[in-house]
């Protein structure tokens, strides 16, 4: 088979798949965001700017990311949020618990590295 198209199937299959499922994250932080709920504050610059860049990340930039426009910046924010998760929201807790954010972390940073491949707006 063509190792290139098998190449971008697959970032495209990596890229939407992970983008999808970390939406399903990032839409509760949406609500919470929009009717003014609360939120923890990881970095220390406050509730509400800790809530809106982590709706950027796992919201907004999830969805640049399926659709393929600015994938290696979109994919950024994404990997960022995913590492503060890892390591300072459950930086305490059993690794059980900050597994998930750390196999986001992974794929974020290798779609950054790699790119969105042929199947996207970028096309690269």
């Amino acid at each position: 088979m063509n190792t290139t198209l098998l190449k971008n199937v697959g970032l495209a299959v990596l890229r939407i798949g992970a983008s999808a499922l970390m939406l399903t994250h990032g839409y509760g932080k949406l609500l919470k965001l929009i009717n003014g709920e609360g939120f923890g504050n990881p970095i220390g610059i406050g509730a509400t700017p800790s809530l809106f860049l982590t709706v950027i990340g796992e919201f907004v930039c999830p969805i640049l990311i399926i659709i393929g426009f600015k994938t290696r910046w979109a994919a950024i924010p994404t990997a960022i949020t995913m590492a503060v998760a890892a390591f300072v929201v459950h930086g305490a807790d059993p690794f059980k618990k900050k597994e998930l954010a750390l196999i986001y972390l992974l794929i974020f940073v290798v779609i950054a590295l790699l790119g969105p491949g042929k199947y996207s707006i970028d096309k690269k």
